[in-house]
């Protein structure tokens, strides 16, 4: 389905640094709230930008005092808390190279990308103390200097005032060019050896204002992991392009609460969240008996919205109160989105922009946006890069290609990797999708994730997942090929549909009748729990 077709341009100036950004953000936001957070006891504390710059400048001297300067490599281990925001800023405003760790990986995996990028520092928060011994203790690790975050950051905001009062100014007047590298940001290597994705200032700054152009945004609420590029531009960055405030949600559990508290106008996630609002929606309606009237409303506002009057927000208001009340939109990508979650919220009066992006293009590519959307793409491509498909077939399908600013500059270290990903000018993203006459791009799968039948026929599994999930008991569901044969393994909601393995195969073979031959569902499995999730939240295709 097709909305509109005009996009909103939002005026927001170019930036060729990402210290230009925070530099000019914090001098027009003043004492305007910039942040909302919980500390290490749970209290909640506020922040405005000139006090974020403040400690920004205290912990970038620290930094200098200690020699870190001159393109040091800084890595921080740790969950979202304000002090890693400020230490990332601070690495970046110097002109140092920030390395962002997942921390949820193992710690092996973590030491391999400490020693492989031959860190200077190491920031950590308390939970990962005993991690951090261990990596003291290997001697194969690089000489770095420690610094915990928890227990030690009012001590370094003091430290690095002292600087400042004795007149030090070297972090401040550090120049930054837009070439610089600013980050080594490490993939997930969940099939593969992880890679050290090097982005340079330009890289990020173009992909943040491309992104503010295309959405702007007021105050939101943040809980995406801080080490994923998706937070850079989304939060990070777009606070100070926007001079916007967030609160910083210190885990996803509690989102209906933070929602109701902080009220945001705004939200980045990935579909996960979106499918657990729009289910909760309709599982709150079933049980206080108001199904029917939800459906009666949608009835009236879906005519209503045909002759041109949106009533959509007073129809659905008990609805949007129980999300805050101001919740406009929400940002999503990180993996296949449902387009009947995509609608569902837009009748409620919640816009759902899908977009696309990988780390190695700092992330953002495509997006929907006000005024340029379709249910079941992920857009049209921001303004700091252009896309083709190479090679397509006859139904237009082939690799998606994408060239501009925001295109990495090669993997660290990697130079016959780096030569692997690029064609030209042009970087190779290992996606499958077409291009529509309109310019919307349309994900089918992953190169990788290919079946290839002894037919000769490729059959992308992510294109039949996303079919089956929109089965209303299906949960979770991986398609894969064993000895020859396209195997479907689902997870299901049997406690809202209680026959739901009754009624599996009746409905994959309707499915099946609706799908060329060769795209058939041979064989198909049915789990006792959830698969197995990356650190992003999706399922671990190599989990057997």
């Amino acid at each position: 389905m097709k909305k509109n077709n005009k996009a909103v341009v939002h005026n927001v100036p170019d930036y060729s640094t990402v210290k230009e950004i925070v530099v000019k953000g914090a001098e027009k936001g003043g004492d305007k709230r910039q942040y909302v957070f919980l500390d290490k006891n749970k209290k909640e504390c506020e922040r405005s930008f000139r006090q974020v710059w403040e400690e920004i400048g205290a912990i970038g001297s620290l930094f200098y005092k200690n020699g870190l300067e001159g393109k040091k490599k800084i890595a921080i281990i740790g969950e979202n808390c304000f002090e890693w925001m400020v230490v990332y800023y601070a690495t970046l405003v110097g002109g140092n190279i920030t390395v962002p760790m997942d921390c949820k990986l193992p710690a092996e995996d973590l030491a391999d990308q400490l020693i492989r990028c031959d860190c200077d520092a190491l920031v950590y928060t308390d939970k990962f103390c005993d991690m951090v011994k261990d990596f003291k203790a290997d001697s194969n690790m690089p000489e770095m200097q420690y610094y915990d975050i928890t227990n030690e950051y009012s001590r370094y905001i003091e430290e690095g005032n002292a600087e400042i009062e004795a007149g030090k100014t070297a972090f401040f007047d550090a120049e930054v060019k837009p070439e610089d590298l600013a980050c080594i940001a490490y993939t997930s290597g969940t099939t593969a050896k992880s890679k050290g994705v090097m982005l340079t200032h330009k890289n990020i700054a173009s992909n943040c204002v491309a992104g503010c152009r295309a959405h702007t945004g007021r105050h939101a609420i943040g809980f995406l992991p801080l080490n994923h590029t998706y937070a850079w531009v989304s939060a990070l960055f777009s606070s100070y392009i926007l001079t916007e405030w967030g609160y910083l949600c210190d885990g996803i559990g509690n989102i209906q609460g933070d929602l109701k508290k902080y009220q945001p106008y705004n939200f980045s996630g990935v579909p996960l969240v979106v499918e657990t609002i729009y289910k909760r929606i309709w599982k709150t309606a079933r049980k206080t008996g108001r199904e029917d009237i939800l459906k009666k409303g949608l009835k009236i506002s879906n005519t209503l919205m045909k002759l041109g009057i949106d009533r959509r927000r007073k129809i659905f208001k008990t609805i949007i109160d129980n999300l805050g009340g101001n919740l406009n939109m929400i940002i999503c990508g990180g993996a296949n989105l449902d387009p009947k979650h995509e609608k569902g919220m837009h009748d409620f009066g919640i816009e759902i922009y899908n977009g696309y992006g990988m780390t190695e293009c700092s992330p953002a590519i495509t997006c929907n946006r006000p005024g340029k959307c379709k249910f079941g793409s992920v857009g049209t491509p921001l303004d700091c890069c252009e896309i083709k498909i190479n090679n397509p077939d006859e139904e237009g399908v082939g690799e998606i290609y994408v060239r501009g600013t925001n295109v990495m500059v090669g993997y660290y270290n990697e130079p016959e990797a780096t030569a692997e990903v690029f064609d030209g000018e042009w970087l190779k993203t290992g996606d499958h999708g077409r291009i529509d006459e309109d310019g919307f791009l349309f994900i089918v799968g992953r190169k990788k994730n290919l079946i290839c039948l002894s037919n000769g026929k490729n059959v992308s599994p992510e294109e039949l997942e996303d079919k089956l999930s929109r089965i209303d008991y299906v949960k979770e569901v991986l398609v894969y090929d064993e000895d020859n044969k396209i195997v479907a393994e689902f997870f299901l909601d049997e406690e809202e549909h209680p026959d739901a393995r009754s009624r599996l195969k009746g409905d994959v073979d309707e499915f099946n009748r609706n799908m060329p031959l060769f795209k058939n569902i041979n064989k198909t499995k049915i789990r006792d729990e959830e698969f197995p999730k990356t650190t992003t939240l999706k399922i671990a295709r190599n989990y057997k």
